[in-house]
């Protein structure tokens, strides 16, 4: 977002007052009629003027001392860095979504996550956009990409069931609506943006009381009407309500399905979640009025070293992994059935050993190039040539040994299945792989958005983690290959989440029920779920469940190892 042009001309102005004061000298006055001219200082011998004085030193005033003198050369701490400009008043807009925002928590969330988070979320963002308008802040085509992000995100808990997914997209919207509403552009930025709500909502509360006693004195006539208008609408909305829902059953069914079951014993855990909700919405707006400036540090640069210090470790590494490389490409043109021969592994063990040690060997290999960009030689073009060079092909190289591992990774899963932990390391290498890819087009391109596009690669990365259904990834591929192979580990379905049900609903039976067996006993177990609190996944499953009922027995499941203890790698 754009920065507060009013803001940006007080600082402007308290700034060129302190670097007055810091001169030695004191803003100018007039001076008032009658009042006679400065006398001068006899101590000083009648001299008052300060030519031919030190700067920053007057006659007649005591030298500065060391401290002073200290503070005027050191730069200012990060915290006064990052301080944001002075907030707008709250709108009276803003105070309304706040409070729907509390309430739409407290009486949606209450009962689980689903697509009520995400209807909860909407008053946040409209406190916060009445807010950055009334700031003076305009949004910018990187605003809006995190904003639609954002929701998007908001949108995995109310389509999956499975909490993995849904909880790394409830981080990773955290993450966007922290871009969107600081403007972060740099690498300090990105990481801190996060950490700016928790001083927005401390800010906030202060702001909060600021405008309610702002409102509490002369400004009655402005909302008063509108808070006996939102009491006489609650009454009227309840009395004909009542009446109607008394009068005809099918509208009771309706209206009992579409407001939210609220009883006196959950009274204290609602006011814990309209507190929880009213705070993050207030802590939005209060960003959004005057977000931190974190792009404002700026990391110290590493010292350059010289092109044979920094290279040739490097060089040494891209020949090992060129090595590397050759021997993987021969592997898969040579065949495997030589290699399981000459080292005495099974396919399984040489698939699974050599994922494990890839998947670091990557993550290590971004740590090599982050250092190595820190230390790198800079002294002119051909500094900046030679690292591109050096660091280009150590990507290169890379982008090969993950190639390797999701090899590996597939010829796993062939033998043993795919399991949870399975996609989600394999989903991980292909993030890592992208992430190395745009490594590489910041040192053919430049400019300053590597940091938002690494952010905004991991939210989407996230993003079509959840939109594809990793328990139902699961359970396609375990019933394909029980279709190829008749092999099928039942024991594993019972911990997979109701995504899985339409997936695991196409084997036969027995195998079916007791495939869907623990599913079904966690659903029964939940008994009647408001649709807020539904996801599409498990609305779907209980559809398949209602039509198709597990029929098998505990005996028959425990015999074909329904029941069995396993342990996942």
């Amino acid at each position: 977002m754009s920065e507060n042009k009013g803001g940006a001309d007080e600082a402007r102005t308290e700034g060129a007052a302190d670097a007055q004061a810091t001169a030695g000298g004191s803003p100018a006055r007039p001076n008032p009629a009658g009042e006679p001219p400065a006398r001068p200082n006899q101590a000083d011998g009648g001299h008052t003027g300060t030519a031919g004085a030190p700067p920053g030193v007057r006659f007649g005033a005591p030298p500065p001392s060391p401290w002073q003198v200290q503070q005027r050369s050191t730069p200012p701490s990060w915290a006064v860095l990052v301080r944001p400009a002075e907030a707008a008043p709250i709108r009276t807009a803003t105070l309304v979504a706040v409070l729907a925002s509390g309430l739409a928590t407290a009486l949606l969330l209450g009962d689980g996550m689903g697509s009520g988070l995400l209807l909860a979320v909407v008053p946040a963002v409209v406190a916060a956009y009445v807010a950055a308008r009334e700031a003076g802040r305009g949004a910018r085509p990187w605003t809006v990409a995190w904003v639609i992000g954002c929701i998007a995100l908001l949108a995995v808990p109310a389509l999956r069931d499975s909490a993995w997914p849904a909880t790394l997209a409830i981080l990773s919207a955290v993450l966007l609506g922290a871009l969107a509403l600081h403007g972060s552009r740099t690498w300090p930025g990105v990481l801190l943006s996060p950490f700016g709500f928790l001083d927005a909502a401390v800010n906030g509360v202060t702001w909060l009381l600021k405008g309610l006693r702002a409102r509490g004195g002369g400004n009655k006539d402005r909302w008063l009407p509108v808070a006996k208008a939102t009491v006489v609408a609650a009454v009227l909305l309840l009395l004909f309500g009542a009446l109607f829902a008394s009068a005809d059953a099918a509208f009771a069914d309706l209206l009992g399905d579409l407001t939210p079951d609220v009883s006196v014993e959950d009274g204290p855990v609602r006011f814990m979640l309209f507190l929880l909700g009213a705070i993050l919405a207030l802590a939005a707006a209060r960003t959004a009025a005057a977000p931190l400036r974190w792009d404002r540090i700026e990391p110290a640069p590493g010292k350059p070293r010289s092109r044979v210090e920094w290279a040739l470790p490097l060089v040494v590494l891209n020949l090992l992994f060129a090595g590397f490389n050759a021997v993987q490409l021969a592997v898969l043109f040579g065949g495997y059935d030589k290699v399981l021969k000459s080292t005495d592994l099974t396919y399984a063990e040489y698939a699974r050993e050599g994922f494990w040690q890839l998947l670091w060997a990557t993550l290590l290999t971004l740590v090599v190039i982050a250092l190595a960009l820190r230390w790198a030689p800079r002294s002119g073009a051909g500094d900046r040539r030679f690292v591109r060079i050096v660091l280009g092909v150590l990507c290169a190289l890379t982008l090969v040994v993950v190639a390797s591992a999701l090899r590996r990774m597939d010829l796993y899963v062939e033998a043993y299945g795919l399991t949870r932990l399975r996609v989600s390391v394999a989903a991980m290498e292909l993030w890592l792989g992208l992430v190395i890819v745009l490594i590489m087009a910041a040192g053919l391109f430049g400019g300053r958005w590597p940091a938002r596009a690494f952010a905004g690669s991991a939210a989407a990365a996230v993003l079509a983690f959840g939109l594809l259904s990793p328990d139902g990834m699961v359970a396609e591929r375990n019933v394909a290959r029980f279709e190829e192979d008749a092999k099928i580990d039942l024991s594993y379905f019972q911990s997979l989440s109701a995504d899985a049900v339409p997936g695991l609903d196409r084997l036969p039976e027995p195998q079916r029920s007791c495939a869907l067996r623990g599913i079904n006993d966690e659903l029964a177990e939940a008994g009647d779920v408001p649709w807020y609190a539904m996801s599409w996944g498990e609305y779907r499953a209980r559809q398949i469940l209602r039509d198709r009922p597990v029929t098998a027995s505990y005996e028959v499941c425990s015999r074909l190892g329904s029941f069995g203890s396993r342990v996942e790698y």
